[in-house]
């Protein structure tokens, strides 16, 4: 998170994007930089230039991880690495680093996400490169949150938020204000989720940030279709944000803005229609590899599908399997709105095969990442 101390957040940049790349915009199209990503490596490793090699394989990385070519995405960071290894260059280490831990996440294999982050946040300190520390902190931050462990995480967020406005720093401050108001959604407080989804969403307008944009206008979507009702709001919120997300090809954006529309349309009582974008959701999370859009997909479609008829036997089932898979994952806060679904279905409660049902203390964090959040130092960005 670097820049100069602002009084508002300037332009989005992506920090990624390095090296010959480092003129592509934040919202530069994926296949563009993915294409550019891999002629510039081709020219760096003709030309022996191992710094430069690892700086276009940290794009080529994260386009692929965008586009949902995971395979690729995880072939093309760790030869980041190795050639910043190689080079001697921990700022470039760090950023291979970083990129390996989000799409762990991405993956679902989050005590790995944890390990990686972490190693880019030390890393980047000691190359003393402050960028790659903050994006590393807040990605073991979202880590944490996506887990459901708010308590955890909920004050390092706000020390990146404040410390990403001190430096003007528009890309986080966008992630952060996202990333509390999902909070504040979760408990219940509408009024505050909907306050900070909306100074996010005119943050990333301001800064011509249109993938902070468009996770903005969902959130904004999500909030006024919970507390409000008001469907039609929503969906057309979800259809200005499904633009961006076309527009730049953000192939997870788009997929979990299709689910937000099913979750749109099951609070309105539109259940077949639901069930459609459901299907849809779960598609596209399935062809990207992504387990955590998939497993809330999946809860969404038996929702719907027990909401027209379906058997309340095969839907318990059903909800079991999802609930052990979300287990597997380590998303204690997903787990739980199983069980809620389960009551709200009647088909509750759940059998209990794992001996932790709902209220057993069970620790949200793996023992990797409550070490690593316990280690995030927000004074080492200053």
């Amino acid at each position: 998170m670097a820049g100069q101390v602002t009084e508002r957040p300037a332009m989005a940049s992506a920090p990624e994007y390095q090296g010959a790349l480092g003129s592509l915009s934040v919202n530069a199209s994926l296949p563009e930089v993915l294409a550019r990503g891999v002629q510039e490596l081709r020219a760096a490793e003709e030309a022996g230039d191992l710094r430069e090699a690892a700086r276009c394989g940290l794009a080529v990385a994260e386009a692929c991880r965008r586009l949902g070519r995971i395979e690729e995405a995880d072939r093309a960071w760790k030869a980041s690495f190795r050639a910043a290894r190689s080079a001697g260059h921990e700022g470039a280490m760090a950023w291979a680093l970083w990129s390996g831990g989000t799409l762990a996440r991405q993956r679902g294999a989050l005590r790995l996400a944890y390990r990686l982050l972490g190693l880019a946040a030390e890393v980047g300190e000691r190359g003393g490169d402050v960028v790659v520390r903050g994006y590393s902190l807040a990605g073991l931050a979202e880590t944490g949150r996506i887990q459901g462990d708010y308590e955890a995480v909920g004050r390092l967020h706000e020390q990146l938020l404040a410390e990403a406005r001190r430096r003007g720093e528009a890309r986080h401050t966008v992630w952060a204000l996202e990333g509390i108001a999902q909070m504040h959604r979760n408990t219940g407080s509408y009024d505050r989720a909907l306050a900070l989804f909306e100074e996010a969403a005119e943050t990333a307008s301001r800064a011509e940030d249109r993938r902070g944009w468009a996770w903005a206008l969902r959130g904004i979507a999500d909030v006024v279709s919970v507390r409000d009702g008001d469907v039609e709001r929503a969906l057309s919120l979800l259809s200005r944000a499904e633009e961006a997300c076309r527009e730049i090809r953000l192939a997870s954006a788009l997929a979990y803005n299709h689910k937000m529309r099913g979750n749109v349309l099951y609070r309105a009582g539109r259940y077949e229609q639901a069930r459609d974008w459901y299907a849809q959701a779960l598609e596209e999370f399935r062809e990207m590899e992504e387990p955590r859009g998939t497993a809330l997909s999946r809860l969404g479609l038996v929702k719907a599908e027990a909401r027209l008829g379906r058997d309340a036997a095969e839907t318990a089932g059903e909800l079991a399997g999802l609930r052990t898979t979300l287990d597997r994952i380590g998303l204690r806060h997903a787990r739980d709105m199983v069980d809620k679904a389960a009551a709200e279905l009647g088909v509750g409660p759940l059998p209990d095969h794992a001996g932790d049902g709902p209220g057993a203390a069970v620790p949200v964090l793996p023992a990797v990442g409550a070490e690593a959040l316990r280690k995030a130092d927000v004074e080492g960005l200053r």
